[in-house]
Parts: structure tokens; C-alpha cells; sequence
């Protein structure tokens, strides 16, 4: 049969389990749905000015492979006020379409069919798809056991159990889902131990601009030769329908990029670029505001469920709760949240979309106003009292 002769690595790979969980509960009548990561917030009146504009100006031809140098400069004078990190918009700066074809460029240049790659879960479902269609292996790291935080010893000893066939790991901070992030103490922990060995590393730092009580250092300032370090504005600026990342590395690496992302998509979309460039400069703090929002309702959810009985470590980052599902429930954690959807109208996503090691949890967004959080707590405290064992 014809089907019989499509990529076999394609036939291994899934919908997101997040997505197809969401478009279930999508169906059911008034649910309060606390899923998909998406900010609720609308992008800012002035960067969608700058798009109009570019458009009535017929910005509308390629922008060239690497995107416009406008936006790059944009990009680097960003990063370099609220990090401290340098970067060449000449040679180390990628526009992408989005954050998600940025990981896809990267993950195809560095990797090989038989290459081993580090990951720690719970993790960002995106990334084993891609990881799949390279025919590389990924070797998981369990942080469930630290808080979920990666420790030089969790890499270390995969290194050992795994050696020179290791070619890349993937950090995630803020995370996606657990919220939680690292100190400057510990990324320059993670940094040195990672500075020993001659691998990629890929630093996904899209919820760079959502933190709480300590700006975001990124793992560039610190593993710059090694680094090729992911962002965007999906989430700094809630524009996740513009697609429009970055990837910064340095000029070698990013050489190699150009290549791959050229293949793939030409080149991202010169009206996103356009409005970019107003977001990162004139822009560049509006996603304080979001962050305040996002932090009232980090508290006020974190505080109820601790109290209903869930375990959580408190998040510093993203906009996600990963809470333990209470022991007087037994059942799996899809089961729970379809459960609790059918029953109590509360849309949840499975811990186990994460992950191994993301079973026994569930991931809560809290990318919603305060009314439909505060009607999702009382919803699920009525489903904990009537269905507790």
C-alpha cells in the first residue's frame, strides 16, 4: 500500500497529546479550559500599529534568509538590556517563524540518526517529535526527585552512562510545565559542569520575560561558545499568531542554521518583523504588565490548590502550576482530568502529555482573568469533595 511507504519516523510521532486533549474538552458546554499556553492578553495597540503600517508601506517582499537586520539589531539590544548578553546581529542572530521552527532548525542541524540527546522531564512535549524525525535518541533526566530542578549531578552522571554518543541537551527555563526556573547560581552551576564536555546545548528561554522575584540570566552569558539559545514574542508580547522567534548563537553555529532554516520556511514573515521591531524597542517593557497580572494569579491558584490538597513546587516563571494529583485519587492522570472536565466543567492538562515523569500531576495555565480562576477553584474543590476516595 501506498501509506505503507511513508517516512516511518512520521508514523511514530503523534499529535500533541496537549492538543488532542483540548480539542475534547473544547466540546464540552460551558468548561473552563485552563490548557493550551497561550497568553490571554492581546498584543500591545502600538506593535499592531507597526504591522498595519509595514503593510501599507508594502513591506510585504522576503526579508532575506537571516531576517531584516532591523529586526535583528532589535533583537540583540534586547537581550542585551535585560540579560546583559552580546550578540552580533550581523553574524549570531536568526529570525524565525516562531520559537517552534527555531527548535526545528536546530535540532535538524545538530543532530544524527544514532546521536543521544539529554532531556529533562517532566518536558515540553514538542521537543520528541522532532527529536524522532532526526533518528536521534533522547536520554531522559527525571527532576521530579529535585523539584524539578536539573542538577550538575543528574548530568553528569548520564554523561557517563552515556559518553561521547551524546551529542546535545536541552534546558528549558522559565519551564513549560512546571513553571519553575533557575537562580544565577544555578545556571552558572549547570554552565561550568556543561563547559566539560564538547556537546550542543539548547537553551529554550521563550518565558525569559515571565519571571518572578529575579530577572532571567540566560545560560549565554555564561556557556556563550556552546549555546544556542531560543526566544520569541509569543509570550513576552502575546503574540503568538505573529510566529516570530530568534535563535542566538554564535557565527559558526548560526552559519549552519541559516541553511536549514533556509530550506524550511525561506524566511519568516517581513509584517511580523516589522511589528517585532517596534515590540523590542518601543516595546521593551511591555510585557511588565502581563507579568504583574500573571503573578496575582500565580498566588491566588497556588494558594488554593496547596490548601485542596496538591503538592506543588512553587513556580517562578511561565504561566503554569504542575501540581501532584491529591493521594485519594488513584486513577491516572488522563482519566482525573477527563473526569473532572466531564464532571465539574474544569480542563486541566494530563501530567502525563509531559511525560514519564510527569504522571500522577497535572499542568494548570493560569493564562486566564481572575473570574474564570477563581469559578475553575470552586468548580474543582466541589469535584475533590463529591469524588475523593
Amino acid at each position: 500500500m501506498l501509506m505503507d511507504r511513508i517516512n516511518q519516523r512520521v508514523k511514530k510521532i503523534e499529535i500533541s497529546d496537549i492538543r488532542q486533549f483540548d480539542a475534547q474538552v473544547s466540546q464540552i458546554p460551558d468548561v473552563i479550559k485552563l490548557t493550551i499556553g497561550e497568553p490571554d492578553f492581546t498584543t500591545p495597540e502600538h506593535v499592531k500599529e507597526a504591522g498595519i503600517q509595514a503593510i501599507k508601506e508594502n513591506v510585504t517582499r522576503y526579508s532575506g534568509m537571516s531576517g531584516f537586520l532591523e529586526v535583528r539589531e532589535a533583537a540583540a539590544s534586547f537581550v542585551k538590556k535585560k540579560y546583559g548578553v552580546v550578540y552580533n546581529p550581523e553574524t549570531e542572530i536568526l529570525a524565525t517563524v516562531g520559537a517552534t521552527e527555531a527548535l526545528s532548525a536546530i535540532l535538524l542541524t545538530i543532530l544524527e540518526a544514532g546521536d543521544k540527546i539529554l532531556v529533562p522531564t517532566p518536558l515540553y512535549p514538542g521537543y520528541l517529535p522532532l527529536i524522532t524525525l532526526t533518528g536521534a535518541i533522547p536520554v531522559f533526566l527525571n527532576t521530579a526527585v529535585n523539584n524539578f530542578v536539573l542538577t550538575p549531578e543528574m548530568i553528569e552522571q548520564a554523561m557517563i552512562e552515556h559518553g561521547k554518543k551524546v551529542k546535545a541537551i536541552i534546558l528549558n527555563y522559565p519551564s513549560n510545565p512546571t513553571g519553575v526556573t533557575y537562580s544565577r547560581k544555578e545556571v552558572v552551576t549547570i554552565a561550568k559542569t556543561l563547559s566539560k564536555y564538547e556537546i550542543f546545548v539548547l537553551s529554550d528561554e521563550v518565558y525569559s520575560e515571565l519571571t518572578y522575584g529575579a530577572t532571567h540570566v540566560s545560560l549565554g552569558e555564561y556557556l556563550f561558545d556552546q549555546t544556542i539559545v531560543v526566544n520569541g514574542l509569543s509570550k513576552s508580547h502575546s503574540m503568538t499568531g505573529w510566529r516570530l522567534g530568534f535563535t542566538f548563537a554564535p557565527e559558526a553555529i548560526t552559519e549552519e542554521l541559516i541553511k536549514t532554516h533556509q530550506y524550511l520556511v525561506t524566511a519568516t514573515s517581513s509584517i511580523s518583523q516589522m511589528a517585532a521591531v517596534e515590540a523590542l524597542t518601543k516595546g521593551c517593557d511591555d510585557g511588565a504588565i502581563m507579568r504583574q497580572e500573571y503573578e496575582k494569579r500565580r498566588d491566588f491558584v497556588y494558594q488554593k490548590m496547596k490548601k485542596l490538597g496538591f503538592e506543588i513546587a512553587r513556580p517562578n516563571g511561565a504561566f503554569y502550576l504542575f501540581a501532584k494529583i491529591p493521594n485519594s485519587f488513584i486513577q491516572h492522570s488522563f482519566d482525573f482530568c477527563r473526569d473532572l472536565a466531564m464532571k465539574n466543567k474544569v480542563a486541566l492538562i494530563p501530567g502525563s502529555a509531559f511525560g514519564k515523569a510527569g504522571e500522577g500531576y497535572v499542568r494548570l495555565s493560569y493564562a486566564a482573568d481572575m473570574e474564570k480562576l477563581i469559578l475553575a477553584m470552586k468548580r474543582l474543590e466541589k469535584y475533590l469533595n463529591e469524588n475523593g476516595k
